[in-house]
């Protein structure tokens, strides 16, 4: 992964994907003041409308994507999934989904984080692309696998030729969860796959997402898989990061587009 400074903003790309204009964003290069200084992304947390908009535009403007054709979603923990493979698809509401695929060209793909996993996936077979956001809830019931699922059904992709990256979220040391979680988690992959392991200092479990993204993703059948591991509780410098911040914080973006 390479860390890239355009339109100053600030983000972080695949070495490897030179034919796709994405990016994960760091929180600086935008306009927003207070606690969701300075490129919050996200408009339902009591920023100034406007200044996400214009943070919206920076980021758009650094990658020369295609602010007008921007597809997103309305994140809600869920393992829904959002297709967009017509004209028609780009028109409407926000869908509650988090994950969104398609095949359409200078369609950018856009969400927002602030310790959750983003997933971003590229088939350059079938020219298709994914980005998905999973928490603890998304990862315990498969989320970016059901994404690169949706992949296969809509756009016939083999999950050989998915290539993925897994983004910058909290890391394990820092993400001490209930047993209820971790019994989740220890369900959806078993007791040995060391996705909840008791080394808290309190005892109590905690939740490797990075782990368990990669897994879900290698149980489909891709391989060929990125994590770019920067925690965002210890780097909040770099990105935001709602446990580390107390919620009084503001969400990075991730764009990916074909």
């Amino acid at each position: 992964m390479q860390r890239v400074s355009e339109a100053g903003t600030s983000f972080y790309r695949n070495d490897g994907w030179n034919d796709l204009r994405h990016g994960i964003f760091s929180r600086h290069g935008g306009v927003s003041q207070s606690c969701w200084n300075s490129l919050n992304v996200g408009a339902s947390i009591g920023d100034d409308p406007e200044a996400v908009r214009e943070n919206h535009r920076r980021m758009y403007r650094a990658l020369d994507v295609n602010a007008g054709r921007a597809v997103s979603s309305w994140l809600v923990h869920s393992v829904n999934v959002k297709v967009v493979d017509d004209e028609d698809k780009l028109k409407g509401n926000l869908e509650k989904a988090d994950a969104i695929v398609t095949n359409q060209p200078d369609t950018p793909l856009v969400m927002r984080f602030a310790d959750c996993v983003p997933v971003l996936l590229y088939d350059p077979a079938k020219h298709a692309i994914g980005l998905a956001h999973a928490g603890w809830r998304g990862a315990v019931k498969g989320m970016a696998g059901l994404a690169v699922r949706a992949l296969e059904s809509a756009f016939g992709c083999r999950p050989e030729d998915v290539q993925a990256v897994i983004g910058p979220a909290i890391s394990r040391r820092n993400y001490p969860v209930g047993e209820e979680v971790a019994a989740l988690a220890r369900a959806y992959f078993g007791e040995d796959a060391g996705v909840a392991s008791y080394d808290a200092d309190d005892g109590s479990a905690c939740l490797d997402l990075w782990r368990a993204n990669r897994l879900d993703l290698e149980r489909q059948g891709v391989s060929n898989i990125t994590v770019l591991d920067i925690c965002t509780y210890d780097n909040t410098d770099e990105f935001y990061s709602h446990r580390a911040e107390k919620g009084k914080t503001g969400r990075f973006g991730v764009v990916i587009s074909l």
